[in-house]
């Protein structure tokens, strides 16, 4: 698993806050992945599966397997708890984990989630494109966001170079998931996160024969966030808030059905809060 966002260098491009790609693992004759319960507040969680299974419940309920080229979105709002588990007999999974960082106005909105096996896919010479989030061109996700954003995944079979139109409002990240590409005479692959700021109208790219590239851009987020482990927010109050309410057991963190595992929230980062 390597983690793109946050880092030292770059803490967000546009609201996304969190970028872990993970895999490609083969869990064959292993346990797989079981992440316990733990809670979320003021973001949402965006899971794009590319191979593998994984199981998704929450308090709210939701008992959903994601499958390879669908999108898992879960809406945190006010506070939510889920689990995510390998189905029994997994082999290979390789996934992108991202959060998405709700804006001060729907922080503490009602939680939610949302399945998505559709998404709108469409194929430029040998590239196939499918957008998880947002508007490209004439495509739209159906996946129900609160700032401007967008997710493209671009998938090449053969070596090719495109010209991706942007939107010069937006910053923009790109993350090689597979292979190589070449960005502005720059060859980078997995190990390489491109941060691209506002002001571009596109971007000409060479991609490798088998490569995949994850895009994410949005607009510049207009506030400044706060995170702890599993919880965004916007102050530090409101985090520590959460995190009480999580080791009191408060009912705004209900269980999660067939759940038999909770995680421990560490000690905050910060002193006197």
């Amino acid at each position: 698993m390597r983690r793109a966002l946050p880092t030292r260098e770059r803490r967000m491009i546009g609201a996304w806050c969190f970028l872990d790609h993970i895999g490609p693992v083969d869990f064959s004759g292993r346990d797989g992945m079981h992440v316990g319960a733990h809670p979320h507040i003021a973001l949402q969680t965006f899971t794009w599966l590319i191979e593998g299974e994984i199981l998704h419940r929450d308090s709210l309920g939701s008992d959903q397997l994601i499958r390879p080229g669908q999108v898992n979105l879960m809406t945190a709002g006010h506070g939510i708890v889920h689990t995510e588990d390998s189905p029994p007999g997994a082999g290979r999974l390789h996934a992108a984990q991202l959060w998405i960082a709700l804006p001060a106005e729907a922080a503490d909105c009602a939680p939610a989630f949302a399945h998505h096996p559709d998404l709108p896919r469409w194929t430029e010479g040998a590239c196939t494109f499918t957008l998880l989030a947002g508007r490209h061109g004439p495509h739209q996700s159906p996946a129900r966001l609160y700032s401007p954003l967008i997710g493209l995944d671009i998938h090449s079979t053969d070596a090719s170079r495109l010209t991706l139109p942007l939107d010069p409002a937006f910053e923009y990240g790109i993350l090689p998931l597979e292979g190589r590409a070449t960005l502005a005479g720059e060859d980078f692959d997995g190990s390489a996160f491109a941060c691209l700021d506002p002001g571009r109208d596109s971007i000409d790219l060479t991609l490798a024969p088998d490569t995949r590239l994850l895009l994410i851009g949005g607009e510049p987020f207009a506030t400044p966030i706060q995170m702890a482990w599993n919880f965004v927010g916007h102050s530090r109050e409101a985090i520590a808030t959460a995190q009480r309410a999580w080791e009191a057991g408060d009912p705004r963190f209900g269980p999660v059905p067939g759940s038999t595992r909770r995680l421990t929230a560490p000690p905050l980062p910060w002193a006197g809060v």
